[in-house]
């Protein structure tokens, strides 16, 4: 396809400084979010163990909830029964109790012992988990949501412009370059082949994540439109109205309602039953997921029910929504990930990967750009700005990676050691990441960049050796057995991968070009031909 060189360059350039305005918060975005695609295996690996006795039977839950409802009488307002507990809600009833801070609730889990007496604990509910979600949300940064979510959206659309112009500048050399990767000397190059591939062949995946980003960050602003604009009489649309008591019904066991769910919605597994009870009116929602639908919550959906008789709200049910609700919950569950099983987020957390590195290869990309420019114009010491720019790279980008893998390990210490896990889990991030970016720029991005390759290696460590810590009691660590030690292989898996990617940073602080900002120091280069500085041979004074 041809296209005029004018045009290209034009496209080129916008494609450059949109890359380099939103690059490292879009690196820090994806990064995170790749982690979220399993954020109730990673809240169940880091919730320490519960204190309760086994979970009773379904069957006996409304003993349960009885016995329950009479010690803590708070209770009856809002309570959940778990179908199958897990390590982060390790009992079959839970109730959750706010505080007086916004946003503070207390959560407390009930099981009876082998001689049928009540038995209640407190749930230290690890924070971990959630905190990376903010992260991918805020996309990074230290901001109330309410500030940080539209600059996101900001950020999003130069995403946008950045995909569009992308597109434009490959496309007369697309079918050639596709496929290349050219590894050598000219490290502009083979970042450039990396780059295009990384772009073009997770294009729908890029283009769904920048749409709904762009949605997500100004949800509240289209929501506030569309009920002025297309539902201005509708104060109250899309709320159920309460279910009616049939005379002499009774609110329907747990048990029953499961059944009921599996017969009007086969497929639709139902994981937890929540009952809210206000003014004498029960309601009852059933919290599930169905892999064969698209759903809008980010790991589960809610169906309504008549507590009395079971049926179903058939426009909640997965697969029946209205036209408008299934192209809103395809909307979600494209973002989200969460269709398709298992295989599905396993694609996401490797796209979101290859994304990360997609912004960390064209920032690398424009600082050899720039070293060839001024090479070409007779320089031979990058401008700061340069220097800046690739101090900045390596800081950010090492340093959201050892912050999260700190604040990972963090999880299984902090639970019983500090009054607000969720402040100190900030807290370890931000002290790491802040420290990493200060590394980089005190010892120059030469030399930092394996250093901190090496450091966030031994970051990313620090999660299997938690859990050893906690196989061998030490510490008051725990550790989660079973098929939740994949956690701690991955991350062996991510640590060795940074301990590779310290040693070539090593090898081409020492080798490479010594008129680059990855040269390990910063000499000038001798009057010479361009191709005896482009291999780094050794005239220089």
């Amino acid at each position: 396809m041809r296209i005029r060189n004018d045009i290209i360059k034009v496209y080129k350039d916008v494609h450059i400084w949109v890359g380099i305005l939103s690059g490292l918060c879009l690196f820090i975005a994806f990064y995170a979010g790749a982690l979220t695609m399993f954020e109730k295996p990673i809240e169940r690996w880091a919730s320490p163990p519960s204190q309760l006795a086994p979970a009773v039977p379904l069957e006996r839950a409304p003993e349960l909830i009885a016995a329950t409802v009479a010690a803590h009488p708070e209770a009856a307002r809002d309570y959940e029964i778990r179908i199958t507990p897990t390590p982060d809600t390790p009992a079959r009833m839970l109730w959750h109790v706010r505080g007086e801070r916004r946003g503070e609730v207390t959560s407390f889990a009930a099981s009876l012992d082998g001689q049928g007496r009540l038995r209640t604990q407190a749930l230290e509910k690890t924070e971990v988990a959630e905190w990376i979600d903010v992260l991918h949300q805020q996309v990074g940064l230290p901001f109330p949501h309410e500030v940080a979510m539209p600059i996101m959206g900001i950020i999003a659309l130069l995403y946008c412009v950045a995909l569009v112009s992308g597109v434009i500048v490959l496309l007369p050399t697309l079918v050639k370059d596709l496929f290349a990767l050219r590894i050598g000397h000219n490290l502009k190059r083979m970042w450039l082949d990396a780059h295009n591939a990384l772009g073009i062949l997770s294009l729908p995946f890029h283009i769904v994540m920048a749409l709904t980003a762009v949605v997500f960050a100004f949800h509240d602003q289209f929501y506030d439109l569309q009920e002025r604009a297309v539902y201005p009489t509708a104060i109250e649309w899309g709320r159920e109205p309460p279910p009616e008591r049939p005379p002499g019904a009774q609110v329907l066991a747990p048990a029953e309602l499961v059944r009921q769910a599996r017969l009007q919605a086969p497929g639709f597994e139902v994981l937890a039953v929540s009952y809210q009870s206000r003014g004498g009116v029960t309601q009852v929602r059933l919290e599930g997921v169905d892999p064969r639908h698209p759903i809008r919550g980010r790991i589960s959906t809610l169906v309504g029910a008549n507590p009395y008789t079971g049926e179903l709200h058939r426009d909640d049910i997965p697969g029946r929504h209205a036209g408008y609700e299934t192209a809103i919950a395809s909307f979600f569950s494209l973002h989200f990930g969460n269709f398709g099983g298992l295989p599905v987020r396993w694609a996401y957390f490797l796209l979101g990967l290859a994304g990360a590195m997609l912004f960390y290869t064209g920032n690398v990309l424009w600082l050899e750009s720039r070293r060839r420019k001024e090479r070409g114009q007779g320089i031979v010491a990058q401008r700061r700005s340069s220097r800046v720019m690739a101090c900045l790279t390596v800081g950010v980008a090492l340093g959201c990676v050892a912050g999260i893998s700190a604040t990972l390990a963090a999880a299984k210490w902090l639970p019983g050691r500090v009054e607000d896990p969720a402040l100190w889990h900030r807290i370890v991030y931000y002290a790491v990441f802040l420290g990493t970016v200060g590394w980089a720029f005190l010892r120059g991005a030469g030399r930092a960049s394996s250093e901190l390759a090496l450091f966030a290696a031994a970051a990313t460590l620090l999660i299997p050796l938690s859990s050893l810590a906690g196989r061998w009691h030490l510490g008051g660590a725990w550790f989660a057995p079973g098929m939740l030690a994949w956690v701690d292989g991955i991350a062996l898996l991510g640590a060795g991968a940074l301990v590779l990617m310290a040693a070539h940073a090593r090898r081409r602080a020492r080798l490479g070009p010594r008129d680059s900002v990855w040269a390990a120091t910063a000499k000038r280069i001798a009057a010479t031909s361009p191709e005896v500085r482009e291999a780094g041979h050794p005239a220089v004074h």
